[in-house]
């Protein structure tokens, strides 16, 4: 028996067959071989076709099917993971009125922070745990306030991974988790924050109806089965987004669980079971994906723009232009770079600096003594640092760290990276090879909550190493000490 999963992005739409039993990955593969188009209507907007999305799903699962030579009969259940924050609306019959407005769409930045202001932060902070910020609800308001002829004819706003959902199986529902990435979630009353509709002036009754996940959710239609080539009647038992499924990818459900990804972005996302933040926009918190009214855990999430992106700048801009090269002249020069020091924040504003933007800088380089070594590791340790600090500032927010586990791809590769930022912390990274289409896959299995056994399997089929906090922290708090001085140099200009 098999389980198949989705991992709907913004770039590709990815599929996994895995063993139902084990949980060995059979097959995964991606559709379209290019990146989705992205449309951009006017400057800082984005949108995708929810249709195309649709499409993609249809051909890879198709493609997984034959090139995993697998017997679809034997395909029991489905996960779905998606792009965060999106908005999809529908008609009556299920058809998208618009383009989605997707998660790095900014237009509605200014109605979130508006509602912030005149609600008041208490009420936010108590109820959702976040501002109302650039999210799913303040999209909806945007459309609401833009497009009135669109929006009367709006039947349900959904998550891209609803939508999905809904294709699959003729059925409009969201989750918990859902709604709570939207900013939808009211904490306090444990149901859909309908005061924040009101205010808006958004009819409460677009709201789908709420499932749970690891339950049966809807069940595969005719029409979804012919276009996929799976069976029908078949559940869907689980959808996220994408930061919370990565963390269960990674079998983190517990308080003091971390997941983390180092790409051209980096994301920190803590486990915690204190609802409680003093936060409204460094840190986004969401219901995690077993969350329930008698286990409350969040995920408290901290973005770093300027993390990978760095490092691949010098890759394409230095002299021995490939990673490999540069790891092997990092590891050359001593912890400290011997004073070079690179503050990574140069992929626009940063979240965890409440939005300013500080840029990249190289200082304290010397021409006579430096070499291209000593910045590919002032990089490394750079960005090392940059985690650090966030992981600081979530630990003042309530969260704990006592394990990171990380996907095996991108920045936790290097030795300088994760020994860095297991030492400074003092936990273990544990290293897997795993991805959200998998963890999805694998999700859908979850209907008898034996989380213990799920993350057995993880271990068993996925981790690679850990990295462990190494004796000598001394030359690591020195050079990250100098590395804060100068970034707060740089953010009191």
């Amino acid at each position: 028996m098999y389980y198949i999963g989705y991992d709907l992005g913004s770039s590709s739409v990815k599929v996994a067959i895995v063993n139902a039993e084990t949980g060995a990955n059979i097959i995964t593969l991606n559709e379209p071989a290019n990146e989705m188009e992205i449309v951009a209507p006017q400057q800082h907007w984005a949108e995708q076709d929810p249709n195309m999305w649709w499409d993609y799903v249809c051909v890879a699962t198709k493609r997984a099917i034959k090139e995993g030579n697998i017997d679809a009969s034997k395909i029991t259940g489905i996960g779905i993971s998606y792009q965060m924050h999106g908005l999809v609306v529908v008609d009556k019959i299920g058809n998208p009125l618009r383009n989605s407005i997707i998660w790095c769409d900014s237009r509605a930045v200014d109605i979130g922070n508006t509602a912030f202001e005149d609600l008041g932060k208490d009420t936010c902070m108590q109820k959702l745990l976040n501002s109302p910020g650039n999210f799913t609800a303040s999209k909806l308001k945007w459309v609401r306030d833009n497009e009135p002829d669109i929006y009367d004819r709006i039947h349900k706003y959904m998550l891209p991974g609803d939508f999905i959902a809904m294709k699959l199986t003729g059925e409009i529902n969201t989750t918990k988790n859902g709604l709570s990435e939207g900013m939808l979630w009211d904490y306090e009353a444990d149901t859909v924050a309908d005061w924040l509709l009101k205010h808006y002036n958004i009819n409460i009754d677009l709201t789908p109806d709420i499932v749970a996940n690891f339950t049966l959710q809807c069940k595969v239609n005719f029409a979804g089965a012919e276009a996929t080539g799976l069976p029908e009647g078949i559940p869907i038992t689980y959808r996220a987004g994408d930061q919370p499924n990565n963390a269960l990818s990674l079998n983190v459900f517990n308080h003091g669980e971390v997941a983390a990804t180092g790409g051209t972005s980096g994301v920190v996302y803590a486990v915690t079971d204190i609802l409680k933040s003093e936060e409204p926009s460094r840190i986004n918190h969401f219901a995690h994906v077993n969350y329930t009214n008698t286990n409350p855990t969040l995920g408290k999430l901290l973005c770093i723009n300027g993390a990978g992106i760095q490092y691949r700048w010098l890759k394409d801009n230095l002299a021995s232009n490939s990673y490999e090269n540069m790891n092997a002249k990092a590891e050359a020069v001593s912890i400290g770079s011997e004073g070079v020091c690179v503050i990574p924040f140069g992929n626009g504003a940063e979240r965890m600096f409440n939005n300013k933007i500080v840029g990249t800088h190289i200082l304290n380089l010397n021409l006579n003594t430096h070499s291209e070594g000593h910045l590919c590791r002032a990089a490394l340790e750079g960005i090392a640092f940059s985690f650090v600090y966030g992981m600081d500032i979530l630990k003042r927010d309530n969260a704990e760290i006592k394990v990171i586990r990380a996907g095996n791809d991108n920045l936790f590769r290097s030795e300088i990276f994760s020994n860095t930022v297991a030492t400074l912390i003092g936990y273990d990274i544990e290293i897997y090879n795993t991805t959200g289409a998998v963890g999805a896959a694998r999700a859908a299995g979850l209907t008898d909550g034996d989380f213990k056994k799920f993350g057995d399997n993880i271990t068993a089929n996925d981790h690679v190493m850990t990295y462990k906090p190494l004796g000598n922290k001394a030359p690591y708090e020195q050079a990250y000490n100098n590395w804060k001085k100068q970034l707060d140099i740089i953010l009191d200009k």
